[in-house]
């Protein structure tokens, strides 16, 4: 089902813990098995009869035992190389990777081969994103060699690590989180498509409250600025925090993406465009309009925060970590809108 599906790791990180484990990654059944003791949100799965780890199927040669006991039993939604950490300060270290990978309370992510300078463009666009006004979780760039018990097998990589809080982890239990592939029944292979941001602010219009309908139009408005096109389903979280009412969880996973994708459009429709030359006044008053939302609202939140964004990015762009290519790609998409269309700010 798409609910548990979206539960799981995708790429190279699903591809990582399931050989860990002796898992096909293609047999979801049996990976959700093997990861389900530590799954986002406050979800576990546990086998019926007891049984630790999932039976060889008939053709498959039966996994290694010795490996099995260095696997990770946990799952990080996305594509990323990532790992959940416990804060270590007795040990001398900034975060500790548990054994297992089970009970950890951050996030870490780890430089990526292919898109240089990752983790600072995290850092340097979620502390961005604070500035402006935006809820982001805590956040640090740490050493990859001050985290310990990294797994063996990752390599030698360049630069640092971004870690950020889980939101979805207390002290006294997990707290219950849904992505908007599992509100929308999609699986992770769809998440670019079948549903718009128009269909997202319906959910919250009439799920959440007020000040989470504004969150998201801020949001919105920032992605556009600072070229995200990578914001799709999954990248959009509700949060139970009483188990029961729901609200918009925290902002993740924001970066520019223009260094690496030579790419105009958002990842998801707005309403009626992808492109970011195309969120216009126009276009958040129809999307507005079909998602049920008072109009101006939408808009004097999208004016007054992109009127903010100018401001802390004129002041922070040369004083945060994100690579000069970042920093130019911006300016340059920046006057690129300008140029095109009177559009929000």
């Amino acid at each position: 089902m798409p609910f548990f599906s979206n539960l799981l790791p995708e790429g190279y990180l699903r591809e990582y813990l399931a050989g860990l484990a002796g898992v096909n990654q293609e047999r979801e059944f049996h990976l959700l098995w093997a990861l389900g003791r530590d799954l986002p949100g406050a979800v576990t799965v546990e086998p019926a009869s007891g049984e630790e780890w999932p039976p060889a199927m008939e053709n498959e040669s039966a996994p290694d035992a010795g490996r099995r006991k260095k696997a990770l039993r946990f799952s990080l939604a996305g594509i990323q190389l990532k790992f959940s950490a416990v804060r270590d300060v007795e040990a001398g270290k900034g975060l500790t990777i548990p054994a297992s990978g089970v009970g950890g309370s951050w996030s870490v992510k780890l430089p990526s081969l292919r898109f240089e300078g990752m983790p600072e463009n995290e850092y340097a666009l979620m502390t961005l994103a604070r500035l402006v006004g935006i809820d982001v979780p805590e956040i640090q760039l740490i050493d990859v060699g001050d985290i310990a018990n990294l797994p063996e097998g990752i390599g030698n990589l360049p630069g640092p690590a971004v870690a950020v809080r889980r939101f979805d982890r207390r002290a006294e239990h997990p707290v219950h989180t849904e992505d908007f592939a599992q509100v929308f029944g999609v699986y992770p292979e769809n998440k670019y498509r079948t549903a718009s941001y128009r269909n997202i602010a319906t959910v919250l219009g009439a799920e959440a409250g007020e000040a989470d309908v504004e969150e998201f139009i801020r949001r919105l408005t920032f992605c556009t600025l600072t070229g995200n096109a990578d914001m799709h389903l999954k990248n959009w979280s509700l949060v139970y925090p009483d188990k029961r009412t729901v609200a918009l969880a925290p902002a993740y996973d924001l970066v520019s993406t223009l260094p690496y994708i030579e790419d105009e459009e958002a990842a998801l429709r707005f309403a009626r465009t992808r492109r970011f030359d195309g969120y216009t006044p126009d276009e958040l008053s129809y999307l507005a309009g079909k998602a049920g939302l008072p109009e101006t609202p939408v808009l004097d939140t999208a004016r007054q925060t992109a009127e903010h964004f100018h401001d802390v990015w004129q002041r922070e762009k040369n004083h945060l970590p994100q690579r000069w290519q970042v920093t130019e790609r911006i300016d340059a998409h920046l006057g690129t809108l300008s140029s095109r269309r009177p559009g929000i700010g």
